[in-house]
């Protein structure tokens, strides 16, 4: 499926959209949000085992979200229905997406690990007596294998960031859904780098009243909480920008959502 080209400005619309869409329904975008963290808080109660069916279950649940964000559009009441709308329409192919995401977060780790010299940090901290020198080298080695690790973790990212949205609302299959998605990550960087340096400094304004003591605190977390929501709506604005829109590309000023 051909992706538009769209310019870089567009990406901190998609915010600004997400939000929009956010406030037509707060109190339930806020309950979907606070369902979506409990499912995954659940899924380290079975050790090991949940966070892998979490992994697997997750572009399900995570185009339950996006179908709710057309039916918010369509001018239909946003249900906690909706978290699991994507298992009724598509759940085979979302379900292979999880699978694939899985098996390439499993990879990634591994390199890691790999990179890092296996548990060389954990057994230089659990170690007395040791020197500056050796903790320092130690560390330079862990930076290096996040680094590494980013490095392959961003191209899994493109390849499932509109994945779901393509299966449930193009009906295309697993793999095509993926290439599709990557192509248009690929062909949109401008905005989806500022789309990233503007939710970095969203987050760090937020977190600013923390230093202000509980009060700060709270209303700092209240901002976080706020935030995850406004997130999942700008998902979708990112898709039906590149993806669903008519016309010549945008470069940033009008709003999907209005």
């Amino acid at each position: 499926m051909d992706a538009r080209v769209v310019g870089a400005g567009r990406g901190w619309q998609w915010i600004v959209e997400g939000f929009a869409l956010f406030r037509r329904s707060p109190a339930m975008w806020l309950a979907l949000t606070i369902a979506f963290v409990l499912l995954w808080l659940v899924s380290f109660i079975i050790p090991l085992l949940g966070p892998l069916l979490f992994s697997l279950f997750t572009p399900a649940l995570v185009a339950g979200l996006m179908l709710g964000c057309r039916a918010l559009e369509n001018g239909e009441d946003l249900e906690i229905a909706h978290l699991f709308a994507g298992f009724k329409q598509r759940a085979a192919p979302l379900v292979t997406i999880g699978g694939i995401y899985l098996v390439g977060t499993i990879l990634v780790f591994g390199i890691v690990f790999l990179a890092a010299g296996g548990s060389m940090l954990a057994a230089t901290i659990g170690r007395p007596g040791v020197d500056l020198e050796t903790m320092s080298a130690a560390i330079r080695s862990l930076a290096l294998a996040l680094a590494i690790g980013a490095a392959f973790y961003l191209p899994l990212i493109m390849l499932i960031w509109f994945a779901p949205l393509l299966v449930v609302f193009d009906g295309l299959a697993p793999v095509e859904a993926m290439r599709s998605s990557f192509s248009a990550c690929l062909k949109n960087v401008p905005p989806f780098l500022v789309y990233g340096v503007a939710i970095l400094a969203l987050w760090f304004v937020f977190s600013l009243p923390a230093a202000a003591g509980l009060p700060g605190l709270l209303l700092g977390l209240a901002l976080l909480g706020v935030s995850l929501p406004v997130l999942i709506c700008s998902v979708y604005a990112s898709y039906k920008d590149i993806f669903a829109r008519a016309g010549p590309p945008a470069s940033g000023g009008n709003s999907l959502l209005r």
